[in-house]
């Protein structure tokens, strides 16, 4: 599952991690990433969505039907 959010697009991103010493490594800033299934009353069926935790919350605003319109918009497969 790769890290980004079909709502908004949401990806990793990229940085350094300094030590005491200051030497600098590369490292990684994930969003916070989950697979959660809704129903989608107007197609009768289960929609399983890989959403960032501000997507979540997105969706319990706006709506599933809304937020699907929004992933289909941007070209995402639901």
């Amino acid at each position: 599952m790769s890290a980004h959010c079909q709502l908004t697009g949401a990806q990793p991103g990229f940085g350094k991690n300094i030590s005491h010493s200051h030497r600098r490594t590369s490292r990684r800033f994930d969003p916070n990433i989950q697979r959660k299934r809704y129903w989608l009353p107007s197609e009768g069926r289960h929609v399983r969505l890989t959403l960032s935790a501000r997507a979540i919350k997105t969706v319990d605003s706006i709506g599933i039907e809304a937020a699907v319109a929004r992933i289909r918009a941007r070209g995402g497969k639901v």
